[in-house]
């Protein structure tokens, strides 16, 4: 289906949310309709960071909103739900699409094979009334279905449209690009030039498959790495849970701007406990570019200057291999907790590869050279 002709049958004009992969065809479309526009389009920190807000634009016009995630993130929304928009509460309608990762039959990675197995399920436990559209459903069933779905959000309850792979189609291009030169698999690489054999904790997403090619291009175990392969947002704080209970190993965090921004919270917990051996690197790119480049807020705000007033002794940008070098070292000899923000291009090799060992592999084999420390 056209998503230009998936966008006009649902009809709404305000719409907010959490880019996907899955749903790239709607997340460019509005991107090319109404780039980020707060009147229209906002890309949001997370998925319940989205139902607030579009909750709020509910009660400012009456009208109904769209929210757009991933199926990772219906965790968290289900507390909005729950507790603001469910109709034994304020009885707000919201529609959801939600990109459909892991469905049953179809191979994906592990971190999406029990959530596609519970997407569904979840959305009835929330009661939310879900369809599900795939490439062969018409324009015919899904206006239909939006007939029957407008009783339903009338009576103050919430929908949802579940995307299958390769359901949308024809979006227009759109090129996501910044002046930064730095190149992330280049930063990655110094990054573990410097770590030594020190542990580290990668971020979701291209990250981590990068931090894995390295090894292998390196000759190097992956017994130094975990890889926080899902739960976007969090590596932090497993860096954090490992850093404090092993207080005397230097414990690294390469953590990215999207991922900070979804559980910002985490700084100020991080901040508080000022573990003096975790050393938190952000790459900052201003993008989910994992799911395909869609902006975050991260170009627009001052890392370096949150991080200070969540408590971290020391923070510094960098947007060079000279000052990152330097940084590195200072940081390994600072013994105190440090914040590196990395200004980042857009963009990665198009041969990436992902990691070869399953994820209890390297849960085992990170708590197996952790134990030696």
């Amino acid at each position: 289906m056209k998503v230009e002709n998936f966008v006009n049958i649902i009809g709404s004009d305000f719409y907010t949310g959490v880019p996907d992969s899955q749903l790239k065809a709607l997340c460019n479309f509005l991107m090319d309709k109404y780039g980020i526009n707060p009147k229209h389009h906002i890309i949001a920190a997370n998925e319940g960071n989205c139902t607030a807000l579009a909750a709020g634009y509910h009660l400012a016009t009456g009208k109904v909103p769209v929210v757009y995630m991933q199926n990772s993130g219906e965790g968290n929304i289900i507390n909005p739900v729950a507790s603001l928009l469910n109709d034994k509460v304020y009885a707000i309608p919201v529609i959801f699409v939600v990109g459909w990762r892991g469905e049953p039959g179809i191979h994906d990675e592990p971190q999406h094979i029990f959530q596609g197995e519970v997407t569904v399920k979840l959305l009835e436990d929330m009661d939310i009334a879900s369809f599900i559209i795939g490439p062969e459903t018409t324009e015919e069933e899904l206006s239909s279905k939006m007939t029957e779905f407008r009783k339903i959000l009338n009576s103050g309850k919430d929908v949802a449209f579940v995307i299958r792979k390769g359901a949308l189609t024809d979006a227009p291009k759109v090129e996501y690009k910044n002046d930064n030169k730095m190149i992330r698999e280049e930063i990655i690489k110094h990054i573990v030039d410097a770590s030594g054999e020190d542990p580290i904790v990668s971020t979701t997403g291209k990250a981590s498959r990068e931090l894995f090619e390295t090894r292998v291009a390196n000759k190097q175990s992956h017994k130094y790495d975990f890889l926080t392969v899902g739960s976007m947002g969090h590596s932090s704080s497993i860096a954090l849970g490992v850093a404090i209970n092993k207080p005397e190993q230097r414990i690294w965090c390469i953590d990215g701007d999207g991922a900070v921004l979804m559980h910002m919270g985490s700084m100020a917990v991080i901040g508080s406990n000022k573990p003096n051996n975790l050393m938190h690197v952000v790459i900052n790119n201003g993008a989910h570019e994992t799911v395909g480049g869609m902006p975050t807020v991260a170009s627009n705000i001052d890392l370096v200057g949150v991080a200070k007033v969540c408590g971290y002794p020391y923070a510094v940008s960098v947007n060079s291999f000279e000052d990152l070098d330097k940084e590195l070292e200072l940081a390994k000899r600072r013994n105190e907790l440090s914040l590196i923000e990395v200004k980042c291009s857009i963009g990665a090799r198009e041969d990436l590869g992902r990691p070869t060992t399953t994820a209890l592999e390297n849960k085992q084999n990170f708590m197996d050279y952790l134990s030696t420390l």
